[in-house]
């Protein structure tokens, strides 16, 4: 038998408010069984202030110039290390909210490799967001659904929890596909309509 590395559970004023308890405190139903929590919320939160910084100050503009070209960017006299250090600080302090969720709204305890996978999840799903906040909030929603989704069905029928990887990875790989085939012919589409309407 396999062993369990964990630590007891904590006490239970330390655990994450759920959407359950928030939802009730202004009259909405919510289902107790449902395991989204306050993360949910803070998650959202974090996408619009993303959003701001990269679209609304300066340190986002330096951000997305370095992001586009960092020889560029350097030739405009913006700090590369600046930059890096800046842009991982702001990561990992997002890193460390879903750890947060993972460990105090999840498992209510210290799992070993409790965040297992996380990172190769983050980066199919700002793939497939585009690497803007609102789509991979998307993108996240989409994929929280299928993770979910498959446990659920890995639970109650003889369907492999495997399979759902395979469905996330079907997912990525027609939206890429489906980039390079509808856009390109758009793009050509609108060039020339233009060039005739010149």
């Amino acid at each position: 038998m396999a062993q369990w590395t964990a630590t007891a559970k904590f006490p239970d004023q330390t655990n994450l408010p759920t959407l359950h308890e928030i939802l009730s405190l202004i009259g909405i139903p919510f289902s107790k069984a449902a395991p989204a929590n306050v993360c949910f919320l803070i998650a959202i939160l974090s996408c619009f202030l993303v959003w701001v910084l990269l679209w609304r100050t300066r340190l986002g503009y330096e951000i997305r110039a370095f992001g586009h070209s960092d020889s560029a960017a350097e030739y405009a006299g913006i700090s590369s290390s600046k930059i890096i250090i800046v842009t991982m600080m702001i990561s990992g302090a997002l890193a460390g909210l879903m750890a947060i969720n993972n460990v105090m709204g999840e498992a209510e305890r210290l799992v070993m490799n409790s965040a297992e996978g996380a990172g190769f999840i983050g980066i199919a799903v700002a793939l497939m967001g585009r690497s803007h906040p609102f789509g991979v909030l998307l993108a996240s929603i989409l994929f929280g659904f299928l993770y979910q989704g498959g446990a659920e069905l890995a639970l109650w029928t003889s369907i492999p929890r495997e399979l759902i990887v395979v469905i996330q990875a079907l997912v990525i790989l027609f939206t890429g596909a489906l980039d390079n085939l509808v856009r390109i012919p758009l793009e050509k589409t609108f060039i020339y309509f233009r060039k005739g309407n010149a």
